[in-house]
Formats: C-alpha cells, structure tokens, sequence
C-alpha cells in the first residue's frame, strides 16, 4: 500500500496551524495503521471521469478487500478534540446560494483513480453552517473546530467521524512554502509529496 500512505501523509506538511494540526493517519488506531502499512498495493483502474467519488455509494468499498479497508475503528481520544484537519471536500447538503454546509473530506481526491476510496475511519463528515462555495472538488481545504467519534452512513459513504467546522479555507499556494515543524530542511519523501501538493492547488487566471 505504499502509493497510498503518501497521498495520506501529505496534508500535514500543508503547515500553517492556528489549532493544531492532525494527520489523517492519526485518525486510525494503531492495529489498523499496521495493517495499512503491511497491505499489498490494490489496483483501481479507470480515468479521473470514471472516478465513482461522488455518486450513490461511491465511497463505499467493493467487495473482496482487506479487512481494514473496511474498518470503523475509531480513536477515542480525538473525541472532543479541537484541531485542523485537511482534506478533499465530496459535496453533500448546499443551501439555496448554493454554499454547501455539509460535506464528507477525504484524504485525497476522487481524481485518485489508482487506490480505492478511504475506509470509514478515515472519511470524515464535515457540518459547517456557515457554508462554502466548492468551486473546485479537487482543490484541498483547511478545516478548523472539533472532531467527534460519531457513526454516519448514507447512501454516498459511511464515516467514522463527524467535524463540527468553525472556519474553512482552500490551502493556499503560500501554505506549501513552509518547512516541516522541527526541521530546517525537508526530507526528500517530504519533497517529493511537496511536488504532488503544488500540483494540487489550481494556478490562478
């Protein structure tokens, strides 16, 4: 599963943290990070149209994967817990400006076509009534406010956990210019994930 854990440590050297900043990783227990690190590479053919992120079950797993593919396991401690999570937002509940104020994040985007879509701990169903304007399902946000173990399930995907969101923001070009906490000089797995998160914020007209 090696192509996948980079797409997951990515986010955090994303940094520039008001709360403190949590890695998707964080999110799963110990027993369920081991079996992610020792899982063989799973294939996902397809193109970026056939991605099936955001249609009715898109997020759910097929059948015949790994048993931690499919895992609800949860960390207790995060319960309660004020942090910034970033992630990919999948569009749910819009209000009639068409600002969406319920939508899940993963940890990477739909266009991702070469893995299948995150277990249930590691999607997360994002309530921001203050709503926003996805212009772009492809572009990261910044969340900042609670996380909490909540079971949820529709017909687009099952999650883990739900985040009560004070602010949410697009990362910014600017946020991939800082260097990793405790570090003068980035590694090169760092760099390299530098490189796919530059490609990842949309250039502007």
């Amino acid at each position: 599963m090696r192509r996948l854990l980079p797409v997951l440590l990515l986010i955090p050297l994303l940094a520039r943290a008001e709360l403190p900043e949590v890695d998707w990783l964080e999110l799963m227990p110990p027993e369920d990070l081991a079996a992610l690190e020792a899982m063989p590479e799973i294939g996902h053919e397809g193109t970026e149209a056939d991605s099936p992120f955001y249609g009715t079950g898109g997020l759910k797993q097929q059948q015949g994967l790994p048993e931690v593919m499919y895992s609800t396991r949860t960390v207790p401690a995060l319960n309660g817990r004020q942090m910034r999570l970033g992630g990919y937002p999948v569009p749910l509940e819009s209000d009639a400006r068409g600002r969406f104020h319920t939508f899940f994040l993963v940890p990477y985007p739909g266009a991702c076509i070469h893995v299948p879509p995150p277990p249930p701990n590691q999607i997360v169903l994002v309530r921001y009534p203050a709503g926003i304007a996805l212009e772009d399902i492809y572009a990261p946000l910044w969340i900042d406010g609670t996380l909490k173990v909540e079971s949820v399930s529709n017909d687009l995907a099952d999650a883990a956990y739900a985040f009560e969101a004070q602010s949410v923001r697009p990362v910014e070009e600017e946020d991939l210019l800082q260097d990793m906490p405790g570090s003068n000089e980035p590694s090169d797995a760092a760099e390299a994930d530098w490189e796919w998160a530059e490609d990842a914020v949309p250039e502007e007209n």
